[in-house]
């Protein structure tokens, strides 16, 4: 009996709390009906969902659109550099048949020579000859400081 005592006062809470939640989902739906169920309210739902709907599909054509943009810019690089590529090919064909190449090919492969003029063979250079131009060059310009630079910008010293 002592233990029904003590659950009587929980149990009558948890029904009193339990009919206040169904108490306000019944004021709640009653006002649901009353204020969107009515024509004027079913035509704001429908103008929102078309609304809602009509800039989702805009964001998304967007967003194709910029993508489809993109490709078609790395394929336009990429036939820009394979126009570039068939042009060197050409100039690099144009040149292999040209009379010059095939002189400069015939005497480098066959040692061939025009009439009157005679190889000749030169010994490798020394160690002294290939330094010889590597001392005399002047040592590179030291590039003003960002200080100087700025002085030079603002005053024209």
């Amino acid at each position: 009996n002592r233990e029904q005592l003590k659950i009587k006062p929980c149990y009558n809470l948890i029904m009193s709390k339990f009919g206040q939640i169904k108490l306000r989902f019944r004021q709640l739906w009653f006002k649901v009906k009353h204020d969107f169920f009515n024509p004027l309210g079913l035509l704001a739902v429908i103008a929102f969902i078309f609304c809602l709907s009509w800039t989702w599909s805009g964001i998304s054509s967007i967003s194709r659109n910029w993508e489809l943009a993109q490709r078609l810019d790395a394929k336009q690089k990429e036939l820009k550099l394979l126009e570039l590529e068939v042009e060197t090919m050409e100039l690099e064909n144009e040149y292999l048949r040209s009379e010059e190449y095939q002189e400069l090919a015939a005497r480098h492969q066959q040692n061939k020579m025009l009439p009157g003029e005679q190889m000749v063979y030169l010994p490798d250079n020394t160690p002294a000859a290939k330094t010889k131009y590597k001392e005399a060059e002047s040592p590179e310009p030291v590039p003003p400081s960002n200080l100087e630079q700025w002085f030079s910008f603002l005053f024209g010293v």
